[in-house]
């Protein structure tokens, strides 16, 4: 039984997923160039990332503002949960990375949804170093509207990567 649950959710997704003939036409249209890693941003994350401006960086520290684009809404104009998923990922990656190694991979996030952000909110996103161990490293991504001060989420993000000694 729960097997045939399974396959019929399975099938469901697979009918959500589809594009209809207009919506394969717009995607078949797209440009998009190869990158060389390590010289260029891939689509993703010039799409994800597009308009974020680093603030400031310090050992275990980083903080960014980014004003939400309508890329990043969902149907509600709301500031769309992956994307947020998204920042908190990249950020919270991005305290830990050292120049020259890899970058670290994510093993584990945890986020709190506490409030929302609309388009055009300005969001402060700053990310903190909570410990490391080896090569496994725990950050906490706080994003805020900055504004109002209002906490929208809360992430927590581990990675792991090449050990460095320099956090």
């Amino acid at each position: 039984m729960l097997r045939e649950v399974r396959k019929w959710n399975m099938e469901k997704a697979k009918e959500f997923l589809q594009l209809n003939k207009e919506e394969a036409e717009s995607v078949s249209r797209l440009n998009i160039q190869p990158t060389r890693v390590g010289f260029q941003c891939s689509f993703y994350e010039d799409f994800a990332l597009r308009g974020i401006r680093v603030d400031t960086v310090q050992p275990g520290f980083v903080s960014c503002t980014l004003k939400v684009p309508p890329c990043l809404t969902d149907k509600s104009g709301n500031l769309a949960k992956g994307a947020v998923a998204n920042l908190v990922d990249e950020v919270g990656a991005a305290v830990v990375h050292v120049e020259g190694l890899p970058m670290n991979v994510s093993v584990d996030m945890s986020i709190s949804f506490l409030g929302t952000a609309k388009l055009n909110d300005k969001l402060e996103i700053t990310s903190k170093v909570l410990g490391q161990r080896g090569s496994y490293s725990g950050t906490i991504v706080l994003v805020r509207n900055k504004a109002t001060r209002e906490l929208i989420a809360e992430g927590r993000h581990s990675l792991f990567g090449k050990k460095s000694s320099k956090l």
